[in-house]
């Protein structure tokens, strides 16, 4: 239910910031006020209280974000405010953004390796992913996670690329396990 409450609002803002040709304006913007949101849990405790009326909600928006943030982007908190669906506000915002990379050519890679990877190394990762995807561009996001004991596991969206020695011993083990004596 939550995704399709996120697309469905997601698209929305979406077709409007390409209507108005103002996408890469509403993305700037939401990534800033995605952060100020993080930044400050206790408005959205505030946004999502039963007792408030949604008049006095959609107000605060007002109040909070006119001359901040563009018009539209003001109309759309009050509309998901007025439509109570606040509480759904990160997953909407987020699915937009992903909307936009996707549109602008923009992967996300999570490359999870056993080791700090060295600049070269990651930079050989991107340009490789840059070369073997059809994406212009690469967000990458590097972690650390020593189970793996060796090799990589890289992620696009919901496609996984592993070749850790962890993902290898366990599937060796399946095929043993697998045999009759």
């Amino acid at each position: 239910m939550a995704k399709l409450i996120s697309k469905t609002y997601g698209d929305a803002l979406l077709e409007l910031a390409v209507e108005e040709e103002k996408t890469d304006l509403f993305f700037e913007e939401i990534g800033e006020l995605m952060e100020v949101l993080k930044q400050n849990p206790d408005f959205a405790k505030l946004m999502n209280h039963p007792r408030i009326p949604v008049e006095e909600k959609t107000q605060i928006i007002k109040d909070v974000y006119t001359g901040r943030i563009s018009e539209e982007l003001v109309g759309f908190l009050t509309l998901i405010v007025t439509k109570g669906r606040y509480a759904q506000i990160d997953e909407i915002l987020q699915y937009f953004l992903e909307r936009v990379k996707e549109l602008k050519g923009i992967g996300v890679a999570y490359v999870a390796a056993p080791v700090e990877l060295k600049d070269t190394q990651k930079k050989d990762i991107e340009t490789k992913l840059l070369t073997t995807t059809g994406y212009r561009e690469m967000e990458m996001h590097y972690t650390t996670d020593t189970s793996l004991i060796g090799g990589m596991q890289i992620r696009i969206g919901d496609r996984v690329v592993d070749s850790s020695i962890r993902t290898k011993i366990m599937k060796m083990q399946q095929d043993l396990m697998k045999i009759q004596l």
